[in-house]
């Protein structure tokens, strides 16, 4: 395989960061779901029902409490990815938004008025319309 090969094979993979964004859009996605729901609920049901069958024992209660904390911790960096991505894209239609506001109502070319705030503009938006 060629040098050119292998850089034309690196254009064409995903970024481990486009994976892990796909990756963690669809455990979001999924984890909001009834099937999560049922799925998590029916885990928590079998381990009750096996209480009797290993006495309560620690280590029967030593299985939920790892399992647990394990699904916790890695699904808080998921679903963190996945309100980041959201926010970036809510903020970029804000921002489309704003600019087009800026533009009809003739903000564009006066340097002051290109320095105001979102919340600025919002604002004049409102007292403009009365």
């Amino acid at each position: 395989m060629s040098l050119s090969d292998l850089k034309a094979l690196r254009r064409r993979a995903p970024s481990l960061e486009a994976r892990f964004q796909s990756f963690s859009r669809h455990i979001a996605d999924f984890s909001g779901t009834a099937v999560a729901f049922t799925l998590a609920f029916s885990t928590v049901a079998v381990w009750g029902v096996t209480g009797p069958l290993f006495h309560f024992s620690d280590a029967w209660q030593l299985v939920i409490n790892t399992g647990t904390t394990i699904v916790t911790f890695l699904m808080v960096f998921l679903i963190q990815n996945a309100q980041n991505e959201d926010t970036r894209e809510l903020h970029a239609k804000l921002d489309a938004v704003l600019q087009e506001l800026r533009a009809e109502r003739g903000m564009l070319h006066d340097p002051e008025l290109l320095s105001l705030t979102p919340d600025e503009i919002l604002e004049d938006v409102r007292l403009g319309d009365n």
